[in-house]
């Protein structure tokens, strides 16, 4: 039984790399789920370090897994593993502006008891 090209509906699947993004725009035929929509887009093929069993996958930015049923217009994402944890990052962040903030603080009470006011 074939079917019709009309009963396809339209899904993006996309890959943000550092320095760009990558959108494949697919026909998909009803029934489709996560992973026909990242197996038909060709990443899997052209970045052969996707891993499927490990990856994280989503529609929308919500994870989803590899079974999530898609419907028309949907957009497939694939994530790439962070690089370094957001928790972490943003305590560094905060350190870092309370150091800079507590040299300045030095630096002006020094030039204060200076005479040399800045």
């Amino acid at each position: 039984m074939t079917q019709e090209n009309s009963d396809f509906f339209p899904v993006e699947v996309v890959y943000a790399l550092l320095s760009r993004q990558e959108v494949v725009r697919l026909s998909l035929p009803p029934g489709s789920v996560l992973q026909d929509a990242l197996e038909a887009s060709g990443f899997l093929k052209k970045y052969p370090h996707i891993d499927l069993a490990r990856g994280r996958f989503g529609v929308f930015s919500k994870l989803a897994k590899m079974d999530t049923p898609l419907r028309a217009g949907d957009r497939v994402e694939i994530y790439r593993p962070l690089i370094a944890d957001p928790r972490a990052a943003r305590a560094a962040r905060a350190l870092g502006a309370a150091g800079k903030k507590a040299a300045v603080r030095k630096t002006e009470a020094s030039a204060m008891t200076s005479g040399n006011p800045q």
